[in-house]
């Protein structure tokens, strides 16, 4: 994490383990004011890959799910990156910035995926690079809604997923109401919005409560290659654009798609007991198998939890557990979108 930004979460009382994360304490007072307050959130999960050059936009449009001509400098998007069979390797949130184009990345994965993107570069006049120079920050709350717009002064008028951007600085609304700040290291930004009084501190493991709550599941490490991109709803969420060209894994994506064979969604699901991202999920309706993945996940109090997780719709009626022996119960909840009936 950037100094500046781990010496901010210290005089703001967040002490963090050899882990990394905060105190169960902590955390839960983190997730409360997410709740109820204004919170600053340093993102150190993400990082930002730049994509630039004359032929940026064509190659990324030849390598992504979503239609990349859609982002201009007031507009972001999510998209997917996939192998050839359709599996996702990364998940983004991209947006321009002076000409380049930033691809927000779950950090456990950025340097994979760059050099991955890299290799595809051939001849393009196009230059991929991890550029580690950016802070990202998630922020949401009255206060802090106030505070940005003090450097935003369009910020009142910024819909969904739009940006207003500045030479240092990048600003994009998020479809949970909150916001991402991109900020260049060193940038006065930074450092005004750090001395507001009220503003709460957390952490990313806390901010993800707000990416479960709007239905968005991040493509990490332990969940790379595990699902096409409909499986986690991302054509719900506008990742996936079916009218544009060609690209890695777009005709499984397609087939999916069209043809109704996506038996596995994402549902919103709360349980009982610790578990990582990446545990597997079960159902007593097909014993001899797993049918799932957790796919994202919170912690909310000494003994509750809210996730996201990918499971065969089918199965929902007979249970679905994180273990074998069936004793840890997924409950399904409401997302914010709907989710198309699927063929069995």
């Amino acid at each position: 994490m950037n100094a500046f930004w781990d010496e901010w979460l210290r005089q703001k009382g967040v002490v963090r383990g050899e882990n990394g994360q905060a105190s169960l304490a902590s955390h839960l007072e983190q997730v409360a004011a997410l709740e109820n307050g204004s919170v600053l959130a340093p993102l150190e999960n993400f990082v930002l890959i730049r994509v630039e050059g004359e032929d940026a936009a064509g190659f990324l449009q030849g390598q992504l799910s979503n239609d990349i001509r859609e982002v201009t400098a007031v507009c972001a998007q999510y998209s997917t990156y996939s192998t050839a069979k359709g599996r996702m390797l990364a998940s983004f949130l991209i947006w321009q910035h002076e000409g380049a184009y930033c691809l927000m990345v779950s950090a456990d994965i950025a340097e994979a995926v760059a050099k991955r993107l890299a290799m595809f570069v051939l001849r393009s006049k196009v230059k991929v690079t991890l550029d580690r120079d950016w802070s990202l920050l998630g922020m949401s709350g009255i206060l802090a809604r106030s505070e940005l717009q003090k450097h935003f002064p369009g910020l009142a008028s910024l819909g969904k997923m739009q940006v207003e951007a500045q030479s240092e600085a990048a600003l994009v609304a998020l479809p949970n109401g909150g916001y991402l700040l991109a900020l260049k290291d060193g940038c006065g930004i930074g450092e005004d919005i750090a001395r507001a009084e009220g503003l709460q501190a957390a952490l990313a493991q806390a901010w993800a409560l707000r990416d479960i709550q709007a239905g968005i599941a991040w493509v990490v490490q332990a969940t790379q290659e595990q699902f096409v991109p409909q499986m986690a709803n991302m054509e719900l969420i506008g990742a996936v654009n079916f009218k544009k060209g060609c690209y890695p894994g777009q005709e499984i994506v397609a087939r999916s798609q069209y043809l109704g064979k996506m038996k596995r969604r994402m549902f919103k699901v709360s349980f009982d007991t610790a578990l990582p991202v990446g545990a597997k999920l079960y159902s007593p309706q097909l014993p001899d198998q797993s049918i799932g993945m957790l796919a994202a996940v919170c912690q909310l109090n000494d003994s509750s939890y809210l996730g996201l997780a990918v499971a065969q719709s089918q199965t929902w009626e007979a249970g679905i557990f994180a273990d074998e022996e069936h004793t840890i119960a997924l409950h399904r909840l409401e997302l914010p979108y709907a989710i198309e009936s699927v063929t069995e």
